[in-house]
């Protein structure tokens, strides 16, 4: 009851996103659908109406939901710097329906354009795994799209009936140092951690090859926030990343993209291609076994730092799922920010692939 499509072009041609959506409708042999998930690449980001008329017309359905973004994919391809079209088709007795009041236990699909990112609205009530539409800058003219029509508000959450799901998440990290507390902060300055200084403590622990370098690859340093008991935090994924924006050699501070209080726990953090791969593997199984089936789809949302520049040309996080599942249909895009529910709140997170796995019995 569920199918994918993508498609790409030369332009930004609204029959890209009918080839899509066709392509899936072929798949399940129907000839309309009850709602689909549609994802267009950043070449439909300015004016992407026509393309979500075309998209309707081709499924003989109003309900279609999702975001332009920086790239976009299915279990068949990946397309980054093209004009593109992903569908995910619901047919039978499933869809997507607009949550307009969500209740706390409510497990939502949550889209945001950058410039709409509210977080209130991301820690309002329901269970929510998503992203942000957008690119590796945070900016761009990226927009989301509910019941066939651009949402002026910039965001929107949708429920996904007579299904059951699971949220997982890879943070895609090599730990450097066990949590440790901050002793001393100032702003976004972390001074010291433990009593040692917060710069000390990070270029000791750094792997030979970046101690050799002669700059530390800041966009690669990760500060990691932890949640609840620090000993197990690491193995839960209770975690948010927060970016390294500089390093002082006067105070021997760092300083974040974010403030950390003095008392809360951290540790520090390099992002690797076969770390984040492993870890995508041991979210997929586990995810797989906190829903308790094998499942019928997913959909993903991606960092823009994640993907296939990431892995060298290839994106191994949806080779992850494939080798998992070999036919599991999914669809995804690649953004800025993703969306999880983390430690019983909804949190917004940084270079993660966050997805959700799903079953129906219908």
């Amino acid at each position: 009851m569920i199918a994918t499509g993508i498609a790409t072009g030369k332009t930004a041609d609204p029959a890209i996103a009918a080839q899509a959506v066709a392509m899936a409708m072929d798949k399940l042999s129907v000839t309309h659908a009850n709602s689909v998930l549609l994802f267009l690449s950043d070449a439909f980001a300015r004016d992407p109406q026509p393309a979500l008329l075309a998209a309707s017309r081709q499924s003989q359905c109003i309900q279609i939901s999702g975001c332009s973004a920086a790239g976009i994919f299915t279990e068949q391809d990946w397309v980054l710097d093209a004009p593109a079209a992903a569908a995910m088709v619901f047919s039978g007795n499933l869809g997507l329906n607009t949550a307009h009041s969500p209740e706390s236990d409510d497990l939502l699909l949550a889209l945001t354009a950058p410039n709409a990112i509210n977080h209130n609205w991301i820690k309002s009530p329901g269970q929510r795994f998503g992203g942000v539409a957008g690119d590796a800058t945070g900016h761009g003219l990226y927009k989301v799209w509910n019941n066939g029509k651009i949402n002026t508000a910039g965001h929107c959450e949708l429920y996904l009936p007579n299904t059951t799901g699971a949220i997982g998440i890879s943070h895609g990290i090599r730990a450097l140092t066990a949590p440790v507390t901050v002793t001393e902060s100032n702003g976004y300055d972390v001074l010291s951690l433990g009593r040692q200084s917060a710069l000390n403590l990070l270029a000791r622990e750094l792997p030979l090859e970046i101690r050799e370098l002669p700059r530390i690859p800041l966009h690669l340093i990760m500060a990691a926030e932890v949640y609840g008991e620090p000993d197990s935090a690491l193995m839960d994924g209770r975690y948010r990343l927060i970016p390294v924006i500089a390093t002082n050699t006067d105070d021997r501070s760092v300083t974040l993209a974010s403030r950390l209080a003095e008392g809360s726990q951290m540790f520090w953090a390099i992002r690797q291609p076969l770390a984040a791969e492993r870890s995508m593997r041991v979210a997929v199984d586990r995810t797989a076994q906190i829903l308790g089936h094998d499942p019928k789809f997913a959909i993903i949302a991606s960092s823009s730092g994640r993907g296939p520049g990431f892995y060298g040309g290839i994106d191994k996080d949806l080779l992850a799922v494939k080798s998992c599942f070999p036919d599991l249909p999914f669809i995804g895009f690649y953004g800025n920010g993703e969306i999880c529910w983390l430690n019983d709140s909804n949190q917004l997170l940084e270079y993660s692939t966050v997805f959700g796995l799903f079953d129906y019995n219908v």
